[in-house]
């Protein structure tokens, strides 16, 4: 059996930095702004896991009304997420994502983010995609005041 989860995620952008992005600090004068270190990939990536399992999503496991979820690593909210989707049966075919932000960009930097999420939920680095795209100065992404990730999972589960 397979299926199939949608993570979708969105980050004001403020001064400051730097801007953290798939569980890596990329160096900026710009930050995303949350609850936690709204690490914005990493939250799509959690909520599209949780949803192809059928399980609750990012803001029921960790609602940002509770005070230890404040300025938490996102990395340990997709951990702990992991893990449940784990105990579920599951094991993860591929992640597919995109990123879409104006600055900066990712791309030098896809190969530590991969690598990043690869060594949180323990798979093999091929099984991780991400694509960064702008918004082409149009709408609050292209005018840098929006950060926004987009996730699709594939997972499968014997029998």
């Amino acid at each position: 059996m397979h299926r199939i989860g949608l993570g979708i995620d969105s980050h004001r952008i403020e001064s400051g930095g730097p801007m953290r992005i798939g569980g890596v600090d990329i160096p900026c004068e710009l930050q995303l702004v949350g609850h936690s270190d709204a690490d914005v990939l990493l939250h799509a990536i959690t909520d599209a896991l949780l949803g192809a399992a059928g399980l609750e999503d990012i803001g029921q496991l960790f609602p940002d009304t509770a005070s230890v979820n404040r300025n938490r690593d996102s990395g340990e909210m997709l951990h702990k997420a992991w893990q449940g989707v784990q105990a579920a049966g599951f094991v993860l075919v591929n992640l597919d994502c995109v990123v879409r932000l104006e600055r900066p960009k990712i791309s030098p930097y896809k190969s530590a983010i991969c690598k990043r999420i690869s060594d949180i939920l323990s798979v093999d680095l091929e099984r991780i995609s991400i694509k960064g795209k702008t918004g082409e100065s149009i709408g609050d992404i292209g005018q840098g005041r929006l950060a926004e990730a987009h996730c699709v999972a594939l997972l499968s589960k014997g029998g």
